[in-house]
């Protein structure tokens, strides 16, 4: 009677086992199928990509026949200008630096550096210190400067290219 109970025992397992491997199969097809469909969508390129990107890189490759070089970078001497707020001498110093296209951008831009400076002094001279302590005045005096000085040297915006490409603040303090 000992055998008995072990043979029903056997059969007990059997069906469980079953069961059990079922349920790990199904655990593991679906990781496969979500594993499938992630590797899908991240690895697929946007509609973007696949429609103006390359419309974009032959417009680019056309517009420009060669690599694109890193801009240049001229500094200017910095100044010291007097604010115009009223009641009080107000004070701020400013390091600019223009952002050309290229060396020869520089070059032509130096001729005109005692005018471009005045400007940027009559420009800034204009301001007061509440004005240049907010982001939004320091973007609109960067803007101001960026088109005084393309109007003086004679390079203005062209179909939204211009040689002389941004103005940065290497200083900007008010006293």
């Amino acid at each position: 009677m000992a055998a008995k109970p072990a043979a029903g025992a056997d059969n007990a397992e059997k069906p469980k086992s079953k069961k059990m491997l079922v349920i790990v199969l199904v655990a593991v097809l679906l990781l496969v199928v979500a594993g499938a469909a992630a590797a899908f969508l991240l690895l697929k390129p946007s509609a973007d990509e696949e429609d103006g990107g390359d419309a974009h890189a032959a417009a680019e490759t056309t517009k420009h026949a060669k690599p694109k070089a890193p801009p240049q970078y001229m500094p200017l001497d910095a100044l010291v200008i007097n604010l115009a707020d009223p009641g009080g001498m107000r004070y701020a110093q400013v390091g600019i630096t223009l952002q050309l296209e290229d060396a020869a951008t520089g070059e032509a831009i130096k001729g005109y550096l005692p005018t471009i400076r005045n400007g940027i002094l009559m420009q800034i001279s204009r301001r007061t210190a509440d004005e240049l302590l907010r982001p939004e005045g320091k973007e609109a005096l960067m803007n101001d400067i960026l088109t005084l000085v393309r109007e003086e040297a004679g390079m203005p915006l062209n179909r939204g290219h211009s040689p002389v490409q941004a103005v940065l603040f290497s200083s900007l303090i008010v006293q």
